[in-house]
């Protein structure tokens, strides 16, 4: 088992161990209080032990007598990116939360949340104070946006550069585990978000060191990382295996696994599972590993296995969102066009298979097949939401859903969405309807400050001219201010009738659908005249069926209707209400 990274300084019982790969370094100095020529071994790596050394101190590499640089494993950067890094002492927190072994992914109810603008304190620290408030409403685990260290004060986390870091924007790093501790100590999970498939563009200083961690292949982002060099791999996998192992965390969110170019053999991603399944196997901790992937490629998700063997446990399901947006609101614009044609219709085969696309022609990519067949996958394969960090901020104003959608219409998509047997996601402030804008921020400095303001601009130059100087300037302080979340709306009257339907929902799932989602399948689900009627084997005798009207007029429920025991919403007797959902548990 991988149980210890071979990358960054290694805090020994008697002095600190330093590693840098650096194959196209000549020399390299560890810069303490003098420069510390470094043992080039075979490989590129170059090798030093400080006896003596402690933790706390401070240090950079220096290639060729002529950059100095932090270490690209730092684990610690107290003065950001380009400053130096810091030795750190991961076994001194005591966890009051050691026996904890995490929850079944069964129970996943999953809030995502930003450190920065989750509370007006933006740390991990202050975002302990409203822990409880989630486990009131029934969630059962967080998801945070990525955490390594990025440039500037502020930024969503993508740009990371230095991936074993937690910014310290956030804390220090035992700030990073006092927040999970606390969540465990209150039952609830916690997962990372982390960015493998490419580098942030200030503060990565890889390319001069160690060129042939890169693949000449683009991503949207900046240059793709090259799996096949067993060196860049070790770190990818060593990074997921130091988040779980020294900060316990219950499971990763890897993001945009499509835009992984150079994937290596056998592909990262399933040699990544396996590390991770030989550390389950070794810990007896319940982790789960989730994608992102807009290929919806079903072959990598098998949610049941336990521990991972080269596989995921489930996958954001970016199809529900667009058919369930378009419904609302009506765009077209972007992918949206994929889902235009149909969206009722496409909501129901989400719920009724999976994805879904399932290998039919995207308009949207010129007619370009997307997707695998998935029903025969466990529901609980599928992560499902009505909103998330990208689905806001990647608008020009970050404005959320209930700015664009009707009351009653947006009732009915979480009644949806909190009941089926899908492990729901909410982003911080759906669960009590917050109006609170997530426009896109960072803080660069010049000339990149300038490049992301006009290629921002110019994104948005065409759907939404409209707009003009409407759209925030993302290096503003004021627009990361703006993407604070406002607590106070909590306790409004919308705020307060929205929670309590969040609250009753979840309830329900938690008491009459979870504890048999383990052997659920799905089995069918169809949109016909306005109406949709969708069910799912629970178990052996049990049956979960959905019946909605997803328009603004009356409709008539099929004379074919399923009926059961009603666990929420109104009996589906006579004419259904605009916008009216019932749940009900049939029994063979």
């Amino acid at each position: 088992m991988r149980s210890e990274p071979s990358f960054g300084a290694q805090l020994q019982p008697d002095g600190v161990t330093f590693r840098l790969w650096a194959p196209a370094a000549r020399r390299v100095e560890l810069m303490l209080d003098r420069a510390h020529p470094m043992q080039i071994n075979d490989g590129g790596w170059h090798e030093l032990t400080i006896a003596g050394l402690e933790a706390g101190a401070l240090y950079k590499y220096r290639i060729d007598g002529e950059l100095e640089v932090p270490d690209p494993a730092s684990h610690f950067q107290p003065f950001d990116v380009n400053g130096p890094s810091e030795v750190i002492d991961h076994g001194a927190f005591r966890w009051r939360t050691a026996s904890w072994r995490g929850r079944p992914w069964t129970q996943a109810v999953i809030l995502e949340l930003h450190v920065g603008t989750f509370t007006a304190g933006g740390t991990c620290r202050s975002a302990i104070e409203r822990l409880d408030a989630l486990v009131e409403t029934g969630i059962t685990a967080i998801e945070l946006m990525p955490v390594a260290d990025f440039a500037g004060k502020r930024n969503w986390g993508y740009d990371g550069v230095l991936w074993y870091a937690p910014d310290s924007a956030y804390g220090r790093p035992d700030d990073l585990r006092a927040l999970i501790d606390e969540a465990h100590g209150r039952g609830l999970m916690v997962y990372l978000d982390v960015v493998y498939n490419h580098f942030g563009p200030e503060g990565n200083y890889l390319p001069r060191y160690a060129p042939t961690f890169f693949a000449p292949t683009p991503t949207p982002w900046g240059t793709a990382i090259d799996y096949g060099v067993p060196q860049t791999r070790a770190f990818a996998i060593g990074n997921a295996l130091h988040w779980l192992a020294r900060y316990r965390f219950d499971g990763l969110r890897l993001d945009a696994v499509h835009t992984i170019t150079s994937p290596g053999e056998p592909h990262l991603l399933d040699d990544l599972s396996r590390a991770v399944g030989a550390f389950v196997a070794h810990s007896g901790r319940s982790i789960h590993l989730i994608l992102e992937n807009d290929d919806n490629r079903a072959s990598l998700l098998d949610p049941p296995v336990d521990p991972p063997q080269g596989k995921y446990r489930a996958q954001w399901n970016d199809d529900y969102h667009h058919a369930w947006h378009v419904l609302l609101t009506d765009e077209k614009h972007a992918y949206y066009q994929d889902y235009v044609a149909d969206p009722a219709g496409q909501i129901a085969r989400t719920l009724g298979c999976g994805f879904a696309y399932q290998g039919e022609a995207s308009p949207y990519r010129c007619g370009r097949r997307r997707g695998e067949p998935s029903g025969f996958l466990s529901p609980l394969a599928f992560v499902n939401f009505l909103q998330n960090h990208d689905q806001i901020g990647n608008r020009p104003l970050g404005e959320r859903l209930v700015t664009k959608a009707g009351e009653a219409p947006l009732a009915a998509a979480l009644a949806i969405t909190l009941l089926a047997p899908m492990p729901p996601l909410l982003f911080m402030g759906e669960e009590w309807g917050a109006r609170t804008a997530f426009p896109f921020f960072c803080d660069f400095p010049e000339p990149l400050a300038t490049a992301v303001r006009v290629g921002r601009r110019a994104e948005f130059s065409e759907a939404y001219a409209a707009l003009g100087d409407r759209i925030p300037d993302p290096l503003t302080e004021s627009t990361f201010r703006s993407a604070v979340l406002d607590w106070r709306t909590r306790a409004l009257p919308a705020g307060r009738q929205r929670l309590a339907l969040v609250r009753d929902l979840l309830a329900i799932r938690h008491r009459e659908v979870a504890p048999y989602l383990a052997t659920s399948t799905f089995s069918a689900a169809e949109h016909a005249d306005r109406v949709l009627q969708a069910f799912w084997r629970l178990d052996g005798r049990r049956w979960l069926l959905l019946q909605a009207n997803l328009s603004d007029l009356p409709a008539e429920p099929p004379p074919q209707a399923l009926t059961g025991r009603p666990i929420w919403g109104p009996e589906p007797t006579g004419a259904l209400a605009p916008w009216a959902v019932s749940w009900s548990i049939g029994a063979d």
